[in-house]
């Protein structure tokens, strides 16, 4: 028994036809089609999920402002250990 994989593309009219060399000739064969659809993937651009078209590349690490300034955080208050 082989097993061969092969895509293929049905046509406007719902046909799918096959063609594929199986190197055997002037024999009964028994063969099985599966038919499964191929399923493409989702591409996610930023318009697909939400975001204006060059949001990112407007936005995205071109802060031209002053540089943000922190307010310092203090010390840490000191624990007792747990035993």
């Amino acid at each position: 028994m082989k097993s061969v994989t092969l895509r293929s593309h049905v046509g406007a009219d719902g046909i799918l036809n096959l063609q594929m060399p199986v190197g055997i000739t002037d024999a009964e064969l028994e063969v099985m089609v599966i038919v499964q659809p191929v399923v493409q993937p989702k591409v996610e651009t930023p318009a697909y999920t939400g975001w204006l078209p060059g949001f990112f590349e407007e936005v995205i690490g071109n802060w031209a402002g002053e540089p943000l300034v922190r307010p310092e955080q203090g010390e840490y208050e000191v624990r007792e250990n747990l035993k």
